[in-house]
């Protein structure tokens, strides 16, 4: 019993000392986070405006200052801390931008070529060698194909079967990388009608201008002459023995035409020079290199030069003109001239293009042009491609495109122009959801057979061959994501269908695929939904816009979505399949594109409703279709973001000027965010194309326009904007400061929240050039905006 006593005496004791300790024991400390990196702050040096009656101040104008050398070394500082923050907000996600730039990198084509093109004898093709960061251009002839492709990959185009070298390098852009400041950016490139030349113009970075050299096919030697700078456009006459090329001065205005004879030790011929400021000189040759169209446009007319190529110093004959900035290409077919134009009709503005012909040898001075097709608004054209044999067009009926032949020449003898629907046209069947047709280089006028690229959103690009004598068609080239396979250079073409092969008997539904047969396009579709919207704005004008998500992953106000827009220029809205968007529908975002007013897809008058005045509509459009996607519960309400490039990064901005509640994150591309100081005192020398669509601030009502919709103007104060990645460069032709400048005020104005940074991100090279380093910037976007949702 004692010893039972003792026992318990003990435990409790025990259990005394144990409670004393649990008591007394201090938990460890958990180290704190470490604080939010603080953001830049650069120097305020205010400089007043005073433009029309209104006076402002900008504290940062003395960013764009490029030939003060104190202010760019405070730009340099300025930059360096910029870059050092971005790398501080964006610690943590190293391992997810690994993750996901590997992502990216294994969707990208395995077999990097070009399908191989037909001209003449030979067959022209790019395609890029292991472990090399720039592509080469090839060519071998036709007639050893066969022989080629029957043997797998043969290595730089040696056949060890045969023991030949069946492969021409004719450029390696690799090397000129070396030429010019470690990357290569080609902009132009031509081979001569003989195939005897190719002349092109490569991007000096350091000197900010494009230089053009002619390299002798034959013996891969460059030619002496012509090398000069500033070259912006070319064309070939005289069958390749001679070269009529465009320069431009120093504010790179396009103004002076020369000609070159290749070989000839003698000086260049100048053979017009613009003087005036506001005329630019663009040159292009007819398909069937028998002339070359000279255009002379500014903001007030367009002209329109014709050049015998085969005498390029006999003169110019003037053979179009018209009232103001109008997009006019001339083509030549057997004795007629056609002209694809938007002029006005008499002094009625148009909706869309529409084709004109005349006669080749008539009188200048009394040359009249007769209307083609019958307009219809129902069908419009959109493009046209001329052959030997037809004239192909791209139409869009409605939302949907079309490709069909039309078989030249046109019936003659009646009076009037043709009503397409009366035509027996040959429409090429296509998927569902296309956003876009463009036609291919087509150089071999002569050919039966010419290559487009059928784009859109849920489906990689696919390039097609078209052979108009009998409306078959060949995909010849399409990346299958899926199956992890493409279809490339080293093999047989595929046939529409493997064994299938499609006619005229497909062509129900004005040329539209059934659903069956999309499969045979390396479609999507089954994996990931395409829903087309009329989103109504603010003034009741419905706006098309896109959704795209996938199946598996939609919940309903669950899902962040990025919403992309361009709205300028009135080109269309680039809605392809990107394989780095991937990455986020395969993650549940809703990927959406809105074809807002300012932007092409909606005729002439789409474009005009978007510009100058009516910039603010654009804008307007944006955020009735970011408030759609909140308000269908499509997007989650605090999950949306806004994704712009150059002209579609002044949109999100600005929209997020207007309603920052709206995004909780936007990715801003190369953006126009300072309007006003641009157009004012432009730095990056501008064209009349560019006031026409932002508008002159010589123009009260013009800078009163801008003013309103200016990002960088209408910077809300004491307000929470969402998180925003800047993406810009060193390279002054994107205006590095517009961002710099709005990042700036920004932070002044708005209430800081370490959650929504606001950051920039600087490159120094020309990212679309190497599809690796694209990837690694996509990455860095996705990651920060998936950051940014905390997803």
């Amino acid at each position: 019993m004692n010893r039972l006593r003792a026992a318990l005496r003990h435990r409790r004791t025990n259990i005394h000392f144990a409670l004393r300790r649990c008591l007394h024991y201090k938990v460890p400390k958990t180290p704190a986070p470490p604080s939010p990196p603080a953001p830049p702050k650069p120097p305020k040096k205010p400089q007043s405006f005073t433009m029309h009656g209104i006076t402002w101040e900008d504290p940062y104008s003395w960013m764009s200052s490029l030939n003060d050398k104190v202010a760019m070394r405070h730009m340099d500082v300025y930059m360096e801390q910029e870059e050092k923050y971005t790398e501080a907000v964006m610690g943590g996600t190293e391992r997810l931008q690994s993750k996901l730039q590997s992502e990216m990198a294994s969707r990208l084509a395995f077999e990097l070529s070009t399908p191989p093109l037909r001209w003449g004898p030979w067959l022209y093709y790019r395609r890029v060698e292991e472990e090399k960061q720039y592509p080469v251009l090839c060519r071998r002839l036709a007639s050893l194909h066969d022989e080629f492709i029957s043997n797998k990959s043969p290595s730089a185009g040696f056949d060890y079967v045969s023991g030949q070298k069946i492969e021409q390098k004719l450029i390696d852009y690799n090397q000129e990388a070396e030429r010019f400041g470690g990357y290569a950016y080609e902009e132009l490139s031509e081979v001569s009608p003989d195939h005897r030349f190719i002349a092109y113009t490569m991007y000096d970075k350091d000197n900010d201008y494009f230089r053009l050299s002619v390299k002798n096919l034959s013996s891969g030697s460059l030619c002496s002459k012509p090398q000069v700078d500033r070259v912006s456009n070319l064309a070939w006459a005289k069958g390749g023995q001679s070269l009529l090329y465009v320069v431009t001065d120093q504010n790179k205005r396009p103004c002076r035409l020369y000609c070159s004879m290749i070989g000839s030790i003698d000086e260049d011929t100048l053979l017009l020079e613009e003087q005036d400021d506001d005329v630019h000189v663009y040159i292009r040759h007819t398909k069937d290199f028998r002339f070359v169209t000279v255009n002379r446009f500014s903001p007030t007319s367009s002209k329109v030069f014709l050049i015998d190529a085969a005498d390029p110093l006999s003169g110019m004959e003037l053979i179009w003109e018209c009232e103001k900035l109008t997009h006019c290409i001339v083509e030549h077919h057997l004795g007629d001239l056609y002209l694809f134009t938007d002029a006005s009709k008499g002094h009625e503005p148009v909706d869309s293009h529409y084709l004109l012909r005349s006669p080749l040898k008539v009188d200048s001075t009394s040359r009249t042009w007769e209307h083609v097709f019958v307009d219809d608004p129902d069908l419009v054209i959109v493009d046209v491609d001329f052959s030997h044999t037809h004239l192909v067009l791209i139409l869009r009926e409605g939302r949907k495109f079309r490709l069909c032949a039309v078989r030249l020449p046109l019936p003659v003898g009646r009076k009037g122009p043709i009503n397409l629907k009366e035509l027996e046209l040959q429409y090429l069947p296509l998927p569902k959801h296309v956003s876009q047709i463009s036609s291919g280089p087509n150089y071999d006028f002569y050919s039966s057979t010419m290559r487009f690229t059928i784009s859109s959103p849920v489906m990689p690009d696919a390039v097609v061959d078209y052979n108009l004598s009998d409306g078959k068609w060949n995909i010849i080239q399409q990346q299958s994501i899926l199956h992890e396979r493409t279809r490339i250079l080293y093999g047989t073409t595929f046939s529409a269908g493997g064994s299938r092969e499609i006619s005229n008997a497909l062509e129900n539904s004005m040329g539209e695929a059934n659903f069956d047969d999309e499969q045979m396009w390396n479609s999507l579709s089954e994996y990931y939904a395409c829903e087309h919207y009329n989103v109504s704005s603010d003034d009741g004008v419905l706006v098309p816009l896109t959704v795209i998500y996938s199946y598996k992953c939609k919940k309903e106000n669950e899902n962040p979505g990025l919403l992309h827009v361009h709205g300028a220029y009135g080109e269309l809205l680039d809605k392809r399949w990107r394989s780095e968007l991937k990455s986020l529908l395969d993650r549940g975002w809703v990927i959406a594109y809105a074809d807002v007013r300012g932007g092409g897809g909606g005729g002439k008058k789409w474009h005009q409703d978007g510009r100058r005045i009516k910039k603010f509509n654009s804008v307007q459009d944006y955020i009735s279709c970011a408030k759609f996607l909140a308000e269908r519960k499509i997007v989650n309400e605090e999950k949306l973001a806004g994704w712009g490039y150059s002209a579609g990064g002044l949109l999100v901005a600005s929209a997020i000027n207007q309603c920052p509640e709206l995004f909780r994150a936007a990715v801003l591309k190369v953006p126009f965010l300072d309007p006003i100081s641009t157009l004012r005192n432009p730095i990056i020398p501008l064209t009349p194309a560019d006031y026409e669509e932002f508008g002159y601030p010589g123009n009260e009502d013009d800078f009163h326009a801008i003013r309103r919709y200016s990002p960088y103007d209408n910077i809300q104060k004491d307000v929470a904007y969402p998180a925003v990645l800047i993406t810009s460069s060193f390279n002054t032709r994107f205006g590095v400061w517009e961002a710099a400048k709005w990042i700036a005020r920004v932070r002044d104005y708005s209430i800081y929240d370490p959650k929504r940074p606001v950051i920039l991100n600087l490159t120094i090279d020309i990212v679309e050039e190497n599809r690796y380093l694209h990837c690694k910037e996509s990455a860095l976007e996705t990651a920060f905006l998936m950051k940014a949702m905390e997803s």
